[in-house]
């Protein structure tokens, strides 16, 4: 019998740190062929370049996808993704996948999700029914009605799928795949950990305590990213503790906050903070198992920081409601609120394990529901009891 073939699309340096415990069980599933398609900010210097970090993890990328519009604004957001469908139509048609596999709530994203799903192609999204802020509540919803296995984090996220109408045979709680490398990724940090990634700014010191910062942008409150960066700015360098920060995602508004960090950089070009553009996903994990304490917006402090017991500031609406864990301290743009939230976290140090998102094994177990599922196309609105 033929191997059932997956598609798999990696589009950003965090899809990739999202999915590759999948893209393993799903290499090495013996039922299974993997197709592996790499876009958008995955294939940009600036933005980390991912597509080198996934070669030299030894995996065969299928096809790459130049889709990203330069601009970062809400007008080259919208047309990336168009134009992302376009040249997944073309893949998709060449490639012949039986299932493709989309990743959360990202434009990206979106751009596979109707490409895949107006070609009669069966859509398993992971990820599915969570609840956030900025235009990732829409697409990730939106994606969900367009999807044909679910594959949710948690039983809360798969309560909100079937009271979305989504079959529940259709429905595999499974965990997230981020957690599968929080579970297994190396915990010991030292000096080479810094100096192999380069970056600018002051050196970072292993034997010190650090913060870890990425604060991405918001494109629901465009316009504002750089008042934002000044207040986490201000905070993160009031605190007096080294800080580890990642560039923001290609996001409209990306533009804004990084304009706020290069002019940062050149007025305060003593401060102790050393900015970088990537790691791989399990230095990341190592990175953020190490600090401090996490700040910023990002779901990582969330979903892996949860896990890891990393405490975490989360700053403004990007991560609304989402379901966290006690590491968690939510406070809004203000530099004094964001200061006194990082010293408290400091202060209390690590927080117990509380595995929210998955207990380490999601991607094998996705893997065997891609192998087993039965693929269809057809959907359905469920009214559950």
């Amino acid at each position: 019998m033929a191997k059932r073939k997956i598609c798999i699309i990696v589009a950003s340096r965090a899809n990739y740190g999202r999915i590759k415990s999948l893209l393993e069980a799903v290499d090495q599933h013996p039922d299974l062929e993997l197709q592996l398609i790499v876009g958008a900010s995955g294939l940009l210097y600036r933005f980390g370049q991912v597509v080198k970090v996934i070669e030299n993890d030894g995996f065969k990328v299928t096809a790459k996808v130049y889709s990203i519009v330069e601009g970062e604004n809400l007008t080259t957001m919208a047309k990336s993704t168009g134009l992302a469908i376009q040249e997944l139509a073309t893949l998709f048609e060449n490639l012949e996948p039986d299932v493709v596999v989309t990743v959360a709530d990202r434009f990206e994203t979106m751009g596979t999700a109707v490409a895949a799903s107006y070609m009669n192609i069966c859509l398993a999204h992971t990820q599915g029914g969570e609840v956030s802020g900025s235009i990732d509540e829409s697409v990730r919803h939106a994606i969900t009605k367009l999807a044909h296995l679910h594959f949710p984090a948690n039983q809360q996220a798969a309560d909100i799928l079937r009271r979305m109408g989504e079959d529940p045979e259709r429905i595999f709680v499974t965990g997230c795949p981020a957690i599968d490398l929080a579970a297994r990724a190396p915990k010991e940090i030292n000096q080479e950990f810094f100096d192999r990634y380069g970056g600018v700014g002051p050196a970072i010191r292993a034997d010190q305590p650090y913060l870890v910062v990425l604060q991405h942008p918001v494109t629901t409150e465009f316009g504002q990213g750089m008042a934002q960066i000044e207040h986490t700015l201000g905070a993160v360098l009031s605190s007096g503790i080294q800080a580890v920060w990642l560039w923001p995602n290609v996001d409209a508004g990306s533009d804004e906050v990084s304009k706020g960090l290069r002019m940062f950089r050149e007025r305060e070009p003593e401060a102790p903070i050393h900015f970088y553009r990537n790691f791989t996903p399990e230095d990341y994990v190592t990175l953020i198992a190490n600090a401090a304490c996490l700040v910023g917006n990002s779901s990582s402090g969330i979903r892996e920081g949860a896990f890891l017991g990393t405490p975490t500031v989360n700053i403004g609406s990007r991560q609304n409601n989402r379901t966290r864990g006690p590491n968690v301290m939510d406070v809004p743009y203000d530099q004094g609120q964001i200061a006194h939230a990082i010293g408290q976290q400091v202060a209390h140090g690590p927080y117990p394990s509380t595995p929210i998102y998955g207990d380490g094994t999601a991607g094998k177990q996705m893997a065997e529901v891609l192998a087993t599922a039965e693929v269809s196309i057809q959907k359905k609105f469920v009214i559950s009891g």
